[in-house]
């Protein structure tokens, strides 16, 4: 941990166990902020044997010390938030008084989630595999400048500024039907706004600014993953927002420049959801062998997650982008009981040997190169102390770290914030 600011973010196609690490490094900052991303992302937290998935509160949230702040690159449904806000308020009472949302974030209307079914179906078999949550076209309006903010909902004229963008969204959909039952959508929704209403609503960006300024120490957290980025992932089979460390900057109102440790989280195998590239992709039995012990299965979509072997060039391209200082490598006990793991460190790609992320990883023009290493029986999930894992996994840890040339400084052998070993 550093001075001011620090930044959590995926270093793949996101699910590689961020709601964990926020959880388990909370008590350490003073402030937990969101920084991009909508109700697509689930990050999964698991302490006293009680499972959490949060979509768009950050992971802080169980902790009493911790302010916990949903930025303004966040696009937000007050629906799904509100049913977020309700299941928290069981176990944690008093999480309104420590949750401020951004007057700069984005609503998602119930006609956004029309216009991304639209969009989805028209695509046929080249679906991106959207959650059809309306995320897309909200941030396209918030780029078209058309968007209605959170802010809005504190105006007179917020039904004018809502009925007008309705009515556009209306228009560009013509004769298309709603997926659901829009009439009842929109009452849920404008009961979730007067709720909304009623929260901690506030100037983040500045908020951010003076706290940075206090000495407290700030943790923005990313959702998705660097690989799902709208500008380096792998597109169009991406998310619409900035998922890297720039991210954390336009989405909280951080300067570059107050920035500390950069935290990449990465799992020791890979995992996709939905379309697109996947070259190390194991679409066998092995693959869902990884998938059944990993339990990778989407925590808000539920829709089984494609698996393969790590991906070092993809790694070392996060890194790079992110301007990585530390790694944090997620299951590594889903791995226990393979005798060898293959690891890609470079593609074959149009003819030559390469050993960065090209601008495409079509099948047809990228075939993975592998290094084998030696696997590992022992169950992890028991290990309370690094010394005690195999001396394999520990010689995989290594081999990561020069090939990424950044350290290891965790390793996660279970879901619980217990199951966390520190390296250094």
């Amino acid at each position: 941990m550093s001075q001011g600011a620090d930044i959590l973010l995926g270093l793949q196609w996101g699910d590689e166990g961020k709601g964990k690490i926020v959880d388990v490094l909370t008590r350490k900052y003073d402030v937990v902020a969101r920084f991009q991303g909508g109700p697509n992302a689930g990050h999964t937290l698991e302490f006293n044997g009680i499972k959490h998935v949060l979509h768009t509160i950050p992971s802080g949230i169980f902790h009493e010390n911790a302010l916990n702040i949903i930025g303004n690159g966040v696009v937000m449904d007050p629906i799904i938030f509100c049913k977020e806000i309700d299941k928290l308020l069981d176990m944690e009472p008093k999480c309104l008084d420590r949750l401020v949302i951004s007057r700069k974030a984005h609503l998602i209307l119930p006609t956004h989630r029309m216009l991304d079914a639209a969009s989805e179906a028209a695509k046929g078999k080249n679906k991106i595999g959207s959650t059809l949550k309306g995320i897309g076209p909200t941030y396209m309006d918030k780029t078209g400048r058309n968007g209605l903010r959170i802010g809005d909902c504190e105006l007179p004229d917020f039904m004018t500024r809502y009925e007008a963008l309705k009515k556009k969204h209306l228009e560009l959909l013509g004769d298309f039907e709603a997926p659901f039952d829009f009439t009842e959508a929109e009452a849920q929704w404008m009961k979730a706004v007067d709720r909304l209403r009623a929260m901690q609503l506030a100037d983040t960006d500045v908020l951010i600014q003076e706290t940075y300024k206090s000495g407290k120490k700030i943790l923005a957290e990313g959702a998705q993953g660097t690989l799902l980025d709208v500008d380096f992932g792998t597109y169009p089979f991406v998310t619409s927002s900035t998922t890297t460390a720039a991210g954390a900057c336009t989405g909280l109102g951080l300067a570059p420049n107050r920035i500390g440790e950069v935290i990449g989280i990465f799992k020791a195998y890979c995992t996709r959801v939905g379309s697109g590239p996947f070259p190390t992709e194991l679409d066998n039995d092995l693959g869902q062998a990884i998938r059944d012990k990993g339990h990778e299965y989407g925590s808000t979509t539920g829709r089984p997650r494609r698996t393969g072997w790590l991906d070092l060039p993809a790694l070392r391209y996060a890194v790079e982008v992110n301007g990585v200082t530390q790694l944090m490598m997620m299951k590594a006990d889903v791995l226990s009981g393979l005798k060898e793991l293959e690891v890609c460190t470079a593609y074959e790609y149009r003819g030559e040997t390469i050993t960065h992320l090209p601008y495409s990883l079509e099948e047809d023009l990228i075939t993975p190169i592998y290094t084998t290493l030696s696997g590992w029986d022992e169950d992890l999930t028991g290990v309370t102390d690094v010394k005690n894992l195999p001396t394999s996994l520990e010689a995989y840890t290594r081999f990561i770290e020069q090939e990424t040339g950044v350290p290891v400084v965790l390793i996660s052998v279970g879901p619980d914030r217990e199951q966390t070993l520190w390296r250094a």
